[in-house]
Formats: C-alpha cells, structure tokens, sequence
C-alpha cells in the first residue's frame, strides 16, 4: 500500500494541474454514473433550535420519502472541520444525535458516524471539543476516522479532472445508505458548500494530504463532481440550515439563523434547494450546474419542493464579492 500510495501521489501532482473544464459538448461522464430521475423530491422542514424536537423533526423528514431502512447498515456524514466555539463551522452534534436515534427508530441495523477532517489531523481532540465525542458515547454509536480507513479503488464515474480514479474508504462503499449532513454555509473557492462539497471528507486524508490537496490541485468544482459521480448509491442529505453560515465561509463567516432542515435522496436538487434558501442561484454555482447534467436536478420544474415553503424559511447569505453573480436571480 505505501509503494502504491506514494506512485498515485507523484501521478496526481501531475494529473491535478491539468483538471479538464467543463465542456457543453460530449458528456464528461460514464453512462453508469447518471443518477438522474424524471423528478426529484425536496423537503424543507422547520427546525428552531438544537434541542430534544429535532429527532421528530428527522423521523418526519425521513417518512416522506422511500427508505427502506429495515435491517440497513447507514452511515452519517457530517461535516467536521475544526472547533469552533460559536458552533457555526460544524454540522450541529445535537443534529448528528437526532439522525442517529431517528434512523435506529426507522429501522436500520447498524447506524456508524464517518468523516475525514480535512484540517485538522488530531482527530480525538477534534471529536472532543466539538462535542461530538460525548453524542457518540452517549448513543453508543461507532466513529470512523475516514482519513486512515481502509481503502478500495473505483474508476471515476466522470472525467472532470484527470485523476481517472479515485481510493474511497470501505466504510463509505459498504454502507447501505450514505448520508451527507453538511452545514449550510458560503465558501469562499466554491460559492456554497452543502452536501455535494461535503463528500470531500470521505477522501481519505493519508492519501490525499490534508487539506485534500491532491483534490485541490485538480480543481475544487472538478473534483466536487468526479467525487460524486464515483461514491456508491444510494445517497440521502440531511442539510444543517438551524443556523448557517454566510460571508467568508466555511469557517471565517458569520452566524445566520435560517430555522430549517433541508432533506432529500437526491443531492443535487438538495443542494439547489438549500442554495435557493441562501437566496443564491445554484445555476450561478459552477460544480451544481454541471452535477445537474446527470447527477441530479437544479432546475425548480424538475423537483417536487415539500413541507415549508422556499419563501417563509429564505434568508439572503452574504458572499464575498467575487461571488456576487451567485445573487443575479435574486
């Protein structure tokens, strides 16, 4: 592994400076990773506060849509960045928490909490001060650190950066649902990051450096799309939208209260959704208009949007300036 490790890491020094752009002619995708359906389903739920509720407000969420749960092994994603005192930069605990009760209620076999810091390497101080540590001991739930995880080698589903393919972590490969938990927030390469931009933390670390440079190097959109045109279906999203993040994200911004959760089996029209939120076009967003090709839905005719209305729940997000063409529908 290490011989094999260090090769794919010389390559992709190489592979990573030459990341293909997005091209409106011939498809830059295999026929086997076009994941998208006649239409897609969307729920905005409202959620006002990090207490007891949010685990019926999860159970609701997720009876509103086909999961057959029952025996399933599922696996959360959240996002854990680094600690952050005012609570802003990561998928809320209390969030993680009800997910975790609420699936177990649903039915599943086995429920385990995965994510790759990009960040930070010390992953048990991380674990700690974010407070996460204390949901997973108090629910008796496992941790995988996907930045050491054993790894397996799939081809890439797409071919927007010239990495070919892709070392993911049997954890993520073997589950029965992956569930991406991302905090609503800006970014300051990408415009958003939600749930697609959130699968950076199932690229193992050890591989990849921290913070995934090797992905970086490829292209930050490039790779958002290639990382989810390879990661196994099927796939959930439950967004953190209670209180999100806005301006210099994801993890100098401020806090915006937003009361929501956003949830859906498909991530594109998740991510399309939870951006139409922020008030930010998500056809502006370059890695959501080329995963709307054939990962999933961003137009608003070809997803059926349920619960609360877009607009009880919409804040307007501050972005930098550069990403001001994001606002152009607003």
């Amino acid at each position: 592994m290490t011989t094999g490790r260090r090769a794919f890491l010389r390559a992709a020094l190489v592979a990573g400076v030459g990341s293909l752009p997005a091209c409106d002619s011939a498809p830059q995708w295999q026929r086997s990773a076009v994941r998208q359906t006649p239409r897609s389903r969307v729920a905005i739920l409202r959620a006002d506060a990090y207490d007891g509720r949010l685990v019926e407000v999860v159970e609701r969420g997720l009876r509103l849509f086909p999961l057959a749960l029952t025996g399933k092994r599922v696996v959360l994603k959240p996002n854990f960045v680094e600690h952050d005192p005012a609570g802003v930069v990561n998928t809320h605990p209390a969030l993680v928490a009800a997910a975790i009760e609420a699936f177990r209620r649903a039915g599943a076999r086995e429920v385990v909490v995965a994510e790759g810091p990009g960040h930070y390497r010390d992953t048990e101080h991380l674990l700690t001060a974010t407070g996460l540590h204390a949901v997973l001991r108090a629910h008796r739930t496992r941790y995988v650190d996907l930045n050491h995880d054993d790894v397996r080698t799939l081809p890439a589903g797409s071919h927007y950066t010239t990495l070919g393919r892709l070392y993911l972590p049997e954890t993520v490969l073997d589950a029965d649902l992956l569930v991406s938990m991302p905090k609503l927030k800006t970014h300051h390469w990408a415009g958003v990051t939600l749930s697609l931009k959130n699968m950076f933390g199932c690229i193992p670390g050890s591989i990849y450096g921290w913070p995934k440079n090797v992905l970086h190097w490829a292209g930050i959109h490039e790779s958002i799309v290639d990382i989810n045109s390879t990661l196994p279906v099927p796939r959930f999203a439950i967004v953190d939208g209670i209180v999100g993040m806005e301006g210099n994200g994801p993890i100098q911004g401020e806090a915006r209260r937003c009361g929501a959760l956003v949830m859906g089996d498909d991530p594109v029209a998740v991510d399309a959704t939870a951006a139409r939120l922020m008030t930010i076009d998500p056809r502006q967003v370059r890695y959501l208009a080329e995963a709307g090709r054939f990962l999933g839905h961003v137009d608003e005719q070809h997803i059926d949007q349920i619960g609360e209305a877009i607009d009880r729940l919409r804040q307007d997000f501050r972005v930098l300036p550069m990403f001001r063409a994001l606002k152009s529908f607003a």
